[in-house]
């Protein structure tokens, strides 16, 4: 295991040995089927985590499409897949880590350290040999775990951009403000600099290495100790890049908010182009 990811094979022995909580989150926008997904075919053991209604509260002009959720929500949610203080958990979805990063950013801000994403989900799971189950599964016990929020920082509205290096998660089609095709308008938050949170995958749908990493970042002015704010359209994808971020040995801080929020203020100015 490292900090952030688990490789399908090393997960394959610890099923045998010691079994982590494994959480499947499959969820993509545009496409509300992921828990028929998960029925189809899952990880041997998986419970599956709504995205919509389990990791984000419900959605605000206020507050944007996925706003936190209330930490009294989250423990229960958290308990109900049978994560105790000391559990390891492990995290996957079937789109690179995309939507599995944001239940990876949220048990580390609820203080739940033990948490690592499945590089390249269900698909290097299938490449390793791994079999997968049908069905419904539940956890044994609930957990016992106690959310403590604060562990991962945020930065409110207000406070966006005032400092330090503002990433841009989004498509650069939607940073540019050429297409925007669920919030209220198309643009980019005035400073940001584009890094699309696809662009830290490889072709097999796992994360770069962090040499690799380093050197993407680097290139829109990102180092090592730099001050890092990322968002994306709604708070989801731009987990994944702070997880990125973390294999290339950079903190950051999420926007949870992000474009969804601040789009559908009429106050907040929005730039265009690169």
């Amino acid at each position: 295991m490292t900090d952030v990811l688990i490789s399908a094979r090393d997960l394959a022995t610890r099923l045998d040995k010691d079994p982590p909580v494994v959480l499947d989150v499959r969820w993509q926008l545009g496409d509300p089927h992921g828990a028929q997904h998960y029925r189809d075919a899952h990880l041997p053991g998986a419970i599956f985590v709504d995205l919509e209604t389990e990791l984000a509260a419900p959605p605000t002009t206020e507050g944007g499409r996925h706003p936190l959720p209330a930490p009294d929500a989250f423990e229960t949610s958290v308990r109900s897949w049978g994560v105790g203080a000391e559990s390891w958990v492990v995290v996957y979805d079937d789109t690179g880590g995309l939507a599995a990063a944001r239940a990876w950013w949220l048990l580390r801000w609820a203080g739940h350290t033990r948490v690592l994403i499945l590089d390249g989900g269900l698909g290097a799971w299938r490449d390793a040999g791994g079999a997968v189950s049908a069905g419904e599964e539940k956890a044994a016990v609930p957990g016992d775990f106690i959310v403590t929020p604060g562990s991962m920082p945020i930065v409110h509205i207000d406070d966006v951009g005032r400092d330090g290096v503002l990433l841009d998660a989004r498509a650069p089609e939607r940073f540019r403000g050429e297409t925007e095709p669920i919030d209220p308008r198309a643009g980019h938050i005035p400073g940001a600099v584009s890094a699309p949170t696809a662009a830290n995958l490889d072709a097999s749908g796992r994360i770069l290495e962090p040499s690799a990493l380093r050197d993407r970042f680097a290139r829109v002015g990102v180092e090592p100790g730099a001050d890092v704010t990322v968002y994306c359209g709604s708070g989801v994808t731009a987990a994944h890049e702070i997880a990125a971020l973390a294999v290339a040995g950079v903190d950051a801080a999420l926007y949870p908010g992000s474009w969804s929020q601040w789009s559908a203020d009429p106050k907040r100015p929005a730039a265009r182009g690169e």
